[in-house]
């Protein structure tokens, strides 16, 4: 019974790794979320990236990655992207996403009471060079800190 347990545990280990790397995308250079604290998103609470371009040539698409409550009070969001380039000059856009209808129908994927979004932010964009780049996404609406957000994150991957 042991010689078969530690044959079993190994090779479902093996299964699992396996199964993990047949999952991730190719395309993306970067997809990671960052679990907000007590789902309150304050201005001071960046979420921050580090993401290496290898290839300046390259188009990439960029997307957000939000998940809100039910709960949440509004019907948009607006968020501050800031990119530093390898030469340490940093470029801030703001986004609005819209979330919900007029109606109050979200727009997202519904899960529970999480909502999911991953919105498109640049399509086809180069990077002016190869390197490090640093990216910080901030909130930018009126309520500090903001109720009921519960994950934010970026995604880059090369335009197909």
């Amino acid at each position: 019974m042991k010689r078969a347990l530690n044959i079993f545990y190994p090779a479902a280990l093996l299964l699992l790794t396996m199964l993990a790397g047949a999952c991730t995308d190719p395309n993306a250079v970067i997809d990671n979320n960052t679990e907000i604290a007590d789902h309150n998103w304050s201005y001071v609470n960046r979420v921050k990236f580090d993401v290496k371009i290898d290839d300046e040539r390259a188009a990439y698409n960029e997307y957000l990655n939000l998940r809100v409550t039910g709960n949440y009070r509004y019907s948009n969001i607006f968020v501050l992207v800031s990119q530093t380039l390898p030469g340490k000059k940093k470029q801030t856009t703001r986004f609005e996403v819209k979330l919900a209808n007029p109606d109050g129908e979200w727009l997202g994927k519904g899960s529970g009471n999480l909502y999911s979004y991953q919105v498109l932010l640049r399509k086809g964009y180069h990077f002016p060079a190869k390197g490090n780049y640093h990216f910080e996404i901030e909130q930018n609406m009126r309520d500090n800190p903001l109720h009921e957000i519960s994950d934010v994150g970026l995604r880059i991957e090369k335009a197909k």
